[in-house]
């Protein structure tokens, strides 16, 4: 399973190895924290609501051939009536290694193969149900805050070597001034991650 927090920490690392400034440093931190609300959501839109979308199935891993594909990049997804899903591979060779995909999924969805095609029928969720997809979606939210605090632990650590580096000096209220900014982006993305995961909740609660 691809580690998508420890290659943003490998990513970070290298980055902020080569920072010597604090516009450098500053940017570097919100490119990572950017990066873990676009993961996020991505994610949500993985998580199943009341009514039939694309997201819900555009990010599922295919076995295409040996290598693992988003069904969006193999397949026209549509959505011909509120609670239908339809598939249209562009490579009808496919149609079964789409809908083993979305079998082993964790969505409970049932495909069914209509003539190099697949249709699913996106049933009711139960409330018990709508209310574990809520937990999921708080999951995925306190993941990437984690990507978030990371971000500004690292940041935060390059903003300190700058006292320490050859070179031009700065001194210890341009170095606070940067921490000041690092936490600013923090509180910002951490707000944009809570709006994210609420909006959601309610779509999934919707009835």
């Amino acid at each position: 399973m691809y580690d998508f927090r420890r290659a943003m920490r490998l990513t970070a690392t290298e980055n902020y190895a080569m920072s010597t400034d604090p516009d450098t440093i500053l940017l570097e931190a919100e490119d990572q924290m950017s990066k873990g609300l676009d993961y996020l959501k991505t994610e949500l839109r993985g998580i199943r609501t009341g009514r039939a979308t694309t997201g819900l199935v555009e990010y599922i891993k295919v076995d295409y051939y040996g290598s693992m594909t988003d069904l969006k990049s193999l397949a026209a997804i549509s959505i011909p009536e509120a609670t239908q899903i339809f598939i249209k591979p562009f490579d009808a060779g496919s149609v079964n290694a789409i809908k083993t995909a979305i079998e082993g999924s964790d969505l409970s969805l049932n495909p069914m193969v209509e003539d190099k095609a697949i249709r699913i029928n996106v049933p009711a969720l139960s409330q018990d149900r709508r209310k574990q997809l809520v937990s999921q979606a708080k999951k995925h939210g306190e993941e990437q805050k984690i990507v978030v605090r990371n971000a500004r632990r690292d940041a935060n650590k390059a903003a300190d070597s700058l006292a320490k580096q050859d070179g031009k000096h700065y001194s210890e209220d341009e170095i606070k001034t940067l921490k000041d900014e690092i936490q600013e982006l923090v509180k910002k993305y951490e707000t944009q991650i809570e709006e994210a995961i609420d909006h959601k909740s309610k779509e999934v609660m919707e009835v």
